[in-house]
């Protein structure tokens, strides 16, 4: 007969807790199960925010002035359109479209930051094909401005800003199609009904607060987007073409500005000094006084002027794209451009008086920090960067040394010299040049000395970042800025100009958007200077104001027009024309 022992029952100590070892879910639910309000409360919050912040990307505005509550308050078509989408979908496929949904939101919603960005520092958009590569100049003016520490912040914080949108608007996507899914009955009501009323507000043209109330906003900037792209890749090569064509080409060196021979002639470009800095009541007060008594100066001093606008290929920044609009007579109006005229053999203003052989032609740009290689483009023999100028000072913010110094350094080291023969100069100043702050003091020009004098002005200027983040301080020192540059340029003229001094003095661009205003022209003030009458009567007829500030309706002109404008205006004549 079989014996059953009963044995006692067994423990292990090393058994997971039963709380402890259930899964997340678990928790989960039972916290659901425990407090229902506050469950349904998150989920309807959580939906609220997904639908929020899908209207949100597909109505966000491109422009910071444009956001109101009346923007929002609209029907975007393309949220129709995707419901309709995912509801006829099985569950696999409406997940993986409701992803790439997610991840197109997300890209639009980055690309239209960008737009934001470009809009209000360089007012015009952000184009896809071209300006990845300004991307790098930003993070760099960020340096100058912010320190290192703070660019990289700010630069990680942007990264950071991208995941998380694509990460938000994707979850946001895969949140509402499960909603559809699981209320199908409702949500098929509801986005016919949405539907028709999206028809029937677009069919009749019905707005509220002045804005249509049926949207294809998202799919408008779509359009855009593609049509920059389009015309940037069917730009470059009608660009090439063009820049093929000279007339002053092959004009024999010795019919090149032969009416300014023996005067040094000075190119000089003023950053950031546009029409706003003239005429916009909020700026123009100090510098049209600037203006005003430098040119009284000037006249005691011999000086003449006669002053016109242009109108510039760029706005709020890139100044390298105005300066060769302006040198070689071609728009250059993008950075393609830019690379493709650098690259060829365009006659610029430069390179005509290197041409002739009769004139040493020197480039002083403090503002280049790096290889330079267009300077064979525009033809200088001499380069004098901001690592050659002698310069032991602090900078100001992006600007590597205040105007006076690079002037008083051209004195010293090119133009004060004995010569055999005259100087062309290209003078590109930066103390203009953004956030303006902080911003140079003159100092007596006898005081300069390697620039360590301005180590106590640069301390005591005003922090950048408080200028950068105030739109009115930001006009206030940008006018300062521009009063000093003008400042530094007249008092060099009345010290250092002789008989055969002839410069010719303007801006590059206009000031960002937040200074100029966003509907603000593309104009720059321009001017020749010169003792010498005859130099001056050579465009008596170009109708321009006598003196540094031009009326307001004085000529306005094209940037790439001025090269051969001033080009005929001394003498030269077209050779057989290039291409």
């Amino acid at each position: 007969m079989a014996v059953f022992t009963r044995q006692p029952p067994t423990t292990n100590d090393d058994a997971p807790d039963t709380e402890e070892a259930a899964p997340a879910g678990g928790r989960l639910a039972r916290w659901r199960a425990a407090h229902p309000s506050a469950a349904r409360g998150l989920r309807w919050t959580a939906t609220a925010l997904s639908v929020a912040l899908l209207v949100f990307a597909l109505l966000m505005p491109t422009r910071v002035g444009a956001f109101t509550w009346t923007k929002f308050a609209r029907i975007p078509v393309e949220a129709i359109i995707g419901a309709a989408v995912l509801l006829v979908l099985p569950r696999r496929p409406r997940l993986a479209v409701a992803v790439v949904v997610g991840v197109a939101l997300g890209a639009l919603t980055v690309l239209n930051l960008l737009d934001i960005g470009f809009n209000e520092y360089l007012g015009r958009g952000f184009n896809l094909v071209l300006d990845w590569g300004l991307l790098d100049d930003a993070q760099s003016y960020m340096e100058d401005t912010m320190g290192g520490a703070g660019a990289t912040g700010l630069a990680i914080a942007a990264i950071a800003l991208a995941v998380l949108l694509f990460t938000v608007m994707v979850l946001a996507t895969v949140r509402l199609s499960n909603l559809l899914a699981r209320h199908r009955t409702v949500a098929v009501r509801a986005t016919l009904a949405a539907a028709v009323v999206w028809t029937l507000t677009f069919a009749l043209g019905v707005q509220f607060a002045g804005l249509p109330i049926a949207a294809d906003h998202a799919a408008a900037l779509v359009e855009i987007q593609a049509r920059r792209v389009q015309t940037t890749l069917r730009d470059e090569a009608a660009f090439a073409e063009e820049a093929k064509v000279d007339v002053f080409g092959d004009t024999p060196a010795d019919r090149l500005v032969p009416d300014l021979r023996g005067k040094d002639v000075l190119f000089t470009f003023i950053e950031s000094y546009g029409r706003s800095a003239v005429e916009d009541p909020r700026i123009a007060p100090g510098v049209t006084r600037t203006l005003d008594s430098g040119t009284e100066a000037l006249a005691e001093a011999g000086f003449g002027a006669r002053s016109g606008w242009l109108t510039s290929a760029t706005y709020g920044g890139s100044s390298w794209l105005g300066h060769s609009t302006f040198l070689s007579g071609l728009w250059i109006s993008s950075q393609q451009r830019y690379r493709t005229v650098t690259s060829g053999d365009h006659l610029t203003l430069t390179k005509a008086f290197q041409k002739t052989g009769d004139w040493r032609t020197v480039g002083v740009v403090p503002g280049v920090q790096k290889a330079w290689p267009e300077a064979e483009f525009y033809g200088l023999d001499n380069v004098y960067d901001a690592f050659h100028l002698g310069y032991e000072g602090p900078k100001f913010s992006w600007s590597t040394m205040p105007d006076q110094y690079a002037l008083e350094a051209f004195q010293r080291l090119e133009h004060g010299k004995k010569r055999d023969r005259p100087l062309m100069a290209e003078i590109i100043l930066t103390s203009s040049h953004q956030p303006w702050s902080p911003i140079p003091k003159m100092v007596g020009w006898d005081e300069l000395g390697d620039g360590s004098v301005f180590e106590a002005v640069e301390k005591a200027g005003t922090d950048p970042s408080r200028v950068v983040a105030d739109s009115d301080l930001s006009k206030q020192e940008y006018g300062r800025s521009v009063q000093y540059s003008l400042t530094s340029v007249t008092e060099w003229l009345q010290r250092y100009g002789t008989d055969d001094t002839v410069m010719v003095l303007l801006g590059d661009h206009q000031p960002i958007a937040r200074v100029s205003g966003e509907r603000a022209s593309r104009d720059v003030p321009v001017t020749i200077l010169a003792k010498d009458p005859k130099v001056l009567d050579k465009i008596s007829d170009w109708g321009w104001t006598d003196g540094l500030r031009p009326a307001g309706d004085a000529p306005v002109w094209r940037m790439s027009a001025f090269r051969d404008r001033f080009l005929t205006a001394y003498g030269s004549t077209p050779g057989q024309p290039k291409g």
